[in-house]
């Protein structure tokens, strides 16, 4: 089954953000990557009109019958997480389900998918609003109120609007790999990938150039040397200031931490190692400059929710 065929639920009443998420990622034809494109297609469960917030409507041809040839179906937040999923969405989340696609909710869309059965004894999440409603109504449904998004393989749930977006960028990032992924992420202007979790609400993303030429200075050099132990008294003497002076300087530039910023680094690294080559486990968390390949894949782990070996084997799957 082709993943890459792709349909999205439109309902009355939506936002249009959750919905441009989808279109944005999905929908656009990227003129710098030379690979076959996402298949979209914006689909709504009757013919008439739908009203998005703030007055704008909208019409699709395409209805739910275009979930039963689809390889990846994602359902947007529902207008009222108490209400009534009607049987027919229920109906054809099953049916597409049953027959083999991978199902996606984007914050409170989870309650479409726990209707419809798919998260039974599974992992998910959903906005943190609406996590204890959810553990509540579905009791059998495994709630984690803290990622921004899980991965059970054939089912993903993410936390709140924004986090769809991280949860785009995985499933091209699982599609397509890291190199495809940090292209459409430089298009869209965003990390390639967001740590930590919804608790923290939420991490700012590190700018690629930080306006402060002394940090942007240090960066450039730790780029340069990811496979020495780095610590923040070198960081700083590249740039020419105290250590103290330093960490208020990189916090300004870029909303994080200069240990945080450096895992980001290490694992796009370890990523593109994964991919173009054959080197162990091992060898690639050396490389990368994590301190051994024990802390690696406790990153790796926290980062991708995978491990790096499967991480490869999905990808070399993938390409050939």
């Amino acid at each position: 089954m082709d993943r890459r065929t792709v349909s999205v639920l439109a309902y009355d009443g939506m936002t249009a953000f959750e919905a441009g998420i989808v279109i944005e990622v999905f929908g656009l034809v990227w003129p710098d990557i030379d690979q076959p494109w996402y298949d979209l297609k914006v689909c709504t469960e009757t013919p008439d009109p739908i009203r998005v917030i703030g007055g704008a409507t909208m019409t699709s041809p395409h209805g739910l019958e275009e979930f039963a040839a689809a390889g990846t179906v994602v359902i947007p937040s529902v207008a009222d997480p108490e209400g009534e999923i009607s049987p027919e969405l229920v109906a054809a989340l099953r049916k597409a389900h049953d027959r083999g696609a991978r199902i996606v909710s984007i914050c409170s869309g989870a309650f479409a998918l726990a209707a419809a059965g798919l998260l039974d004894g599974r992992r998910a999440t959903t906005h943190w609003r609406y996590a204890d409603l959810l553990r509540s109504l579905y009791p059998q449904v495994v709630v984690d109120p803290e990622p921004l998004y899980t991965d059970e393989g054939d089912v993903l749930t993410s936390a709140g609007c924004a986090a769809g977006l991280d949860l785009a960028m995985h499933l091209v990032r699982k599609d397509y790999g890291a190199a495809v992924a940090n292209a459409v992420a430089r298009r869209l202007v965003i990390q390639p990938y967001r740590s930590g979790g919804q608790a923290q609400y939420i991490e700012s993303p590190v700018p690629p150039d930080p306006d402060d030429a002394s940090v942007a200075r240090s960066l450039g050099w730790a780029l340069e040397h990811l496979a020495e132990p780095i610590g923040v008294g070198d960081l700083a003497r590249h740039a020419g200031l105290s250590p103290r002076t330093y960490l208020r300087h990189f916090a300004r530039a870029t909303g994080t931490t200069p240990g945080k910023w450096l895992i980001a680094q290490r694992i796009q690294a370890a990523l593109a190692m994964l991919e173009t080559g054959d080197s162990p486990v091992e060898e690639i968390a050396l490389a990368a400059g994590f301190a051994t390949p024990v802390t690696f894949r406790h990153h790796f782990a926290k980062q991708l929710l995978t491990s790096p070996s499967a991480y490869r084997r999905t990808f070399r799957a993938r390409q050939g």
